[in-house]
């Protein structure tokens, strides 16, 4: 173009607007969070339904990084220690995680900090993302399990047992779904 050099340069988004957006994503996740708590399977041999709760939780970790995961995930606990129906079943309040599913709660915060932390520093390919994303998942499995054990006053194999060993391959999927869609964006 005649020897003229075009320069481009993006367009600076104020702050407000990007503290906006980040605060969006927190809340559509801790929504997703609350949505798939709700498609719950019950199943006869253990107090602890199937969901599709940790899959927005390692979803909310690789895609919004471990602050804001973990700021969705504790929005997710605390609207439903509040009174929020948001929790499997519809169910509400602090009684649901001094129950039996308490533990896998509780540990959606620090599942999305350690994921977090683990895809930043592994690195955002599709392996990096589904080796953070399991982790999170098994940090979520591992606390469930110990809280099971506790609150059942049953051994911890059996509440491994009931607790973690009919979730592992689903959580393996999950994490792989997550990733997948993760490293396409």
């Amino acid at each position: 173009m005649n020897g003229e050099r075009i320069e481009c340069r993006a367009i600076p988004v104020p702050p407000q607007q990007l503290v906006i957006q980040r605060i969006t994503r927190i809340i559509l996740f801790a929504g997703f969070t609350a949505v798939g708590a709700q498609l719950a399977v019950p199943l006869p041999f253990t107090p602890v339904p199937l969901t599709l709760q940790t899959l927005f939780v390692v979803m909310a970790v690789i895609l919004l990084g471990p602050r804001d995961g973990f700021y969705a995930m504790g929005s997710y606990i605390g609207l439903g220690l509040l009174g929020a129906p948001i929790f499997a079943g519809f169910t509400f309040g602090p009684a649901i995680l001094f129950g039996p599913t308490g533990g896998y709660l509780v540990a959606f915060p620090a599942a999305a900090l350690v994921a977090g932390s683990l895809a930043r520093s592994i690195g955002r390919g599709r392996f990096g993302l589904f080796v953070s994303a399991l982790s999170g998942s098994a940090l979520i499995l591992l606390s469930g399990t110990l809280y099971l054990s506790l609150v059942t006053r049953t051994p911890l194999a059996s509440a491994a047992i009931a607790g973690a060993l009919p979730f592992a391959a689903g959580e393996a999927i999950k994490a792989a779904v997550a990733a997948g869609v993760a490293s396409r964006r």
